[in-house]
């Protein structure tokens, strides 16, 4: 069965065919680093992982580029207003390019924690001024840019097709159009290549236009091309890009190179809370690093999961929870095969089991083939579980290799392509779990050995410091409290 993916520029799942056979070149939009990541942000990432993972495993050569957008981004999300990260930068009374660096750090610790594979190029926007430069002026030639007071616009009046992916129509953006038009455009949706520099602003560089910046949507242009060539297999992102920023990327490329600038159009759908879309500007946002603290990241990524990429998705701590006891099902049987393969013995079943296992893969692949449907990719790997665990109740010492057959279909299909069951999750929340256990214990010794100095039981009590001290943790007895610290 043949991949389908959806394809929002022609409304329509379409079989996916990549421009150069057996490579695919796919570009995400990334995140604009002006804050910590938020629930929004691992629905659109886990998702586009996803996507990579499973081209990975149908045998593609996956190109993935995902940019850091580190300026140009306004706060409205058009060609007004303060750029996010300056005013960011401002509140906090750091450098744009220190606030660029701290949360570009805590975006990629939240990504890594949630299992996503970093992106083959990372991008970022203030380290493609020139090419940006010079796609502005490549449009102006063509006809299809002007200056206007040191700013340059695109003037979508000339390409005809404006409007293809968003389905909306020239005039009725005109009709809609605010009252308080800025006076530089030809046409109220004229959109912004490259902005003046007013007084004080701080990213600014030189241009044949004068000092300024680039607009949003031209810096994703330039950085996907120059890494995946003029038409592109797959661009993704969130839809609430569609438009402007997509529409205007399609229209901006496409004019200066007279190509399809994008062959598959995906959007992933929005987190919502009570039903109204998450978001920074309304305040209603969970960042991940508050959601870690009462659930696993991988709790986090079976949660989005669960759910198919262009739905919505309600996060609510009820929701989390339901992830939670989903995730620990399915990673408790793991366990249990596991442990059961290290003193399995024998090789009866193995041929039943085989066949079982290939009809479940390709159960799993038939539903992954239908848009990257992992919540029936999900429903799969319990259905999978569900027999395993009848196995491991009605037999008591299962065949080893029915067990290292079952525990390779979890590793492949829950691991290498979900990213929910990897060895390495299980490594790391059962290495938290036992840091968690080994501070707890040591903290207990501490006071016990506090009650029994308070008791003056002092050999008793120097015989604890000593033998933590031999397992490199050091005591300090101080006036009020007693502070334990390791070597």
């Amino acid at each position: 069965m043949a991949l389908k993916i959806f394809n929002t520029l022609t409304k329509q799942k379409e079989i996916f065919t990549p421009l150069k056979e057996g490579r695919v070149g796919i570009y995400v939009c990334g995140p604009t680093v002006y804050d910590h990541p938020h629930i929004g942000h691992a629905k659109s990432y886990i998702s586009f992982d996803v996507v990579v993972r499973y081209l990975r495993y149908l045998g593609y050569k996956v190109r993935y580029v995902q940019n850091i957008t580190d300026v140009g981004h306004l706060t409205d999300n058009a060609d007004s207003g303060e750029d996010k990260i300056e005013k960011r930068a401002k509140l906090e009374e750091v450098e744009p390019m220190e606030l660029v660096e701290m949360y570009m750090r805590s975006y990629y610790d939240d990504m890594d924690r949630l299992n996503n594979l970093r992106p083959d190029i990372s991008p970022r926007a203030t380290g493609h001024i020139p090419e940006q430069i010079d796609l502005v002026k490549a449009l102006i030639d063509k006809g299809f840019a002007y200056e206007a007071n040191q700013s340059v616009y695109f003037d979508v009046s000339k390409f005809a097709e404006y409007g293809k992916l968003s389905g909306r129509k020239l005039e009725e953006q005109e009709m809609g159009a605010r009252i308080d038009i800025n006076p530089e455009k030809r046409h109220p949706a004229d959109f912004a290549l490259w902005k003046r520099a007013e007084t004080g602003h701080i990213m600014k560089w030189n241009s044949p236009w004068g000092a300024g910046f680039p607009g949003w949507h031209l810096e994703c242009s330039v950085m996907s091309m120059r890494y995946l060539g003029d038409t592109l297999d797959i661009h993704g992102g969130g839809i609430e890009n569609v438009f402007p920023h997509h529409e205007c990327e399609i229209a901006q490329s496409e004019a200066a190179n007279s190509l399809p600038f994008a062959r598959y159009w995906m959007h992933n759908n929005m987190v919502t809370v009570d039903g109204q879309k998450m978001g920074k500007s309304l305040g209603n946002f969970v960042t991940l690093k508050d959601a870690f603290k009462k659930f696993s990241p991988i709790t986090v990524r079976f949660f989005v999961l669960n759910t198919h990429y262009r739905s919505p998705i309600n996060y609510s701590d009820e929701a989390l929870e339901g992830a939670e006891t989903g995730r620990e099902r399915l990673q408790n049987t793991i366990r249990n095969v596991r442990k059961r393969l290290i003193s399995s013995e024998g090789s009866e079943g193995e041929d039943v089991w085989k066949a079982k296992l290939e009809k479940y893969k390709g159960d799993f692949e038939e539903t992954m083939n239908e848009d990257f449907n992992t919540a029936g990719a999900l429903a799969v790997l319990f259905n999978v579980t569900r027999e395993v665990n009848h196995l491991l109740n009605s037999v008591e010492k299962a065949s080893k290799g029915v067990l290292s057959e079952i525990d390779s279909f979890y590793r492949v299909y829950g691991g290498d392509i979900l990213g929910i069951v990897p060895d390495q999750s299980l490594q790391i929340e059962e290495k938290e779990k036992d840091f968690e256990l080994e501070d707890s214990l040591i903290k207990a010794l501490a006071e016990t050995r506090n009650e029994l100095r308070e008791s003056k039981q002092w050999e008793l009590s120097d015989k604890i410091r000593d033998r933590l001290s031999e397992l490199g943790i050091v005591i300090e007895d101080r006036k009020d409290e007693v502070v334990w610290r390791k070597r």
